[in-house]
């Protein structure tokens, strides 16, 4: 390989592994609940002190609560509950987010809950 094309090659790498950076930096929340959550995501639902990603893969609806600033423990929750049947929450003490919680909802609506210290939001009935 002549001197050229080893550095076409470098420039192409360069160039890659810049790109990948810039798209990891420009999303990081969807790239951290994608790591949790299988599917593709259907909704976020803001609040004060955070937001709920809610993702949706087949028959499966999936939800974790992310804070908005990630210093210290937090009292946070996620829930998510298919019509007719009983929500499924994960609530506690963290440092990084609550959840994910997966619920099998079929065509059903579902009720997503999420709350951070005093912040919270309640989707009511979507996703039908």
């Amino acid at each position: 390989m002549d001197k050229g094309a080893i550095r076409r090659r470098l420039a192409l790498g360069t160039a890659v592994l810049t790109t990948a950076g810039l798209l990891a930096l420009a999303a990081p929340g969807s790239a951290q609940a994608a790591s949790y959550c299988s599917g593709r995501k259907v909704r976020t639902l803001p609040f004060s002190t955070g937001s709920v990603q809610v993702y949706r893969s087949g028959g499966y609806v999936c939800a974790v609560t992310f804070p908005e600033k990630k210093k210290g423990r937090k009292q946070m929750s996620v829930s998510v509950q298919a019509r007719g049947s009983r929500p499924v929450a994960d609530k506690g003490s963290y440092t990084h987010h609550a959840g994910p919680v997966t619920v099998h909802a079929g065509h059903r609506c579902v009720r997503i809950k999420g709350r951070v210290s005093a912040g919270s939001v309640n989707s009511g009935w979507i996703l039908c």
